[in-house]
């Protein structure tokens, strides 16, 4: 990747970072009342969808492929995620929790497209996951063991759209983006009356004020069409390999910002077990490498034993999803 290139990524990392900070201020309860989780979501996946449906060509995949994307990178992982993060997870920990999807993209690629990954990913999804334990034994009590199931959870299904999307190779990020925005509000609305029951949804849409206003065109506006627009343009430029470890930034930038507008200090648990869990992501990606084991990067590029999910023999549901993405 050349400079400007490499600047673009960095600028997406700073700004999903920060998201995590901006999610919380839209989830702040005041004067008694906050916005329920999934309608703060749906909203703002409306405005994802609307109107630049209208002005955006649809992408060249199938409607199963598009409504997967949406089901597991959107509906799934953001769902999960505001939900962990309204039941008390700190937005730098719920960045750094939600990069296990690196990790996990590995596993379910090996998995399901039956590729035998390499030595250096093995060892890199052994250390990644000490991280996460680590991380959860850090918390010294003060993160409800529910949020941080959420926070895995959305990273697993992070993961599977990662893998479902790669496999698309659809031109065009952002108009993906935007047309797989189209099966994510209805389900979470409907979520959201059930879970916090049509009382609750009221009081929510009467406590919509600027703070939720601003987070959520925060999060439709930069995190998702500057950010993804961005970060697909350069995917479809570049070998995921190069840009995907970009994406490792995003902790950092959200326990900093976390840390300077929220006074969220972590502790010392959950520094180590975030440093093994960065580690571990970026031996994963081949971005360290230990001479002595003789795996190289672009043996990983390639698919000898490493990560192409656009390759392999194929099996199972999420499988054949993966192999009609790959037809279209």
């Amino acid at each position: 990747m050349n400079r400007r290139d490499s600047l673009l990524a960095v600028l997406v990392a700073v700004l999903w970072g920060f998201n995590f900070v901006v999610i919380d201020w839209g989830l702040e309860t005041r004067d008694g009342h906050s916005v329920p989780p999934l309608l703060l979501l749906a909203v703002r996946f409306v405005l994802v969808a609307f109107p630049a449906v209208f002005l955006l060509p649809r992408p060249k995949a199938s409607w199963r492929v598009v409504a997967a994307v949406g089901v597991f990178m959107s509906l799934g992982q953001f769902g999960l995620l505001y939900t962990g993060m309204a039941a008390g997870m700190p937005p730098g920990l719920a960045g750094l929790v939600l990069q296990a999807q690196v990790v996990l993209t590995i596993v379910i690629a090996a998995g399901v497209l039956r590729e035998r990954p390499s030595l250096l990913q093995v060892v890199g999804v052994v250390a990644g996951a000490v991280g996460l334990l680590v991380v959860a034994l850090g918390r010294g009590g003060h993160v409800p063991l529910v949020a941080l199931v959420l926070c895995l959870l959305a990273a697993l299904s992070w993961a599977i759209g990662n893998v479902i999307s790669r496999a698309a190779k659809v031109p065009g990020g952002l108009s993906l983006t935007v047309w797989s925005a189209l099966v994510v509000p209805v389900p979470l609305l409907l979520l959201s009356l059930v879970i916090d029951g049509p009382e609750g949804v009221r009081e929510g849409v009467a406590a919509f004020g600027w703070e939720a206003l601003a987070s959520t065109a925060y999060t439709v506006v930069l995190a998702s069409f500057v950010g993804y627009g961005i970060f697909n343009s350069l995917l479809a430029r570049h070998p995921a390999s190069s840009v995907v470890p970009w994406i490792l930034l995003v902790p950092p930038v959200a326990i900093g910002s976390a840390w300077l507008l929220l006074g969220e200090v972590p502790s010392a648990g959950e520094l180590a077990g975030g440093a093994l869990l960065v580690v571990g992501a970026l031996v994963a990606q081949g971005v360290l490498r230990a001479p002595r084991l003789g795996v190289g990067r672009a043996s990983a590029q390639r698919g000898e034993g490493g990560l192409d999910p656009a390759r392999g023999e194929v099996g199972g549901p999420l499988a054949d999803l993966v192999e009609g993405a790959e037809r279209h």
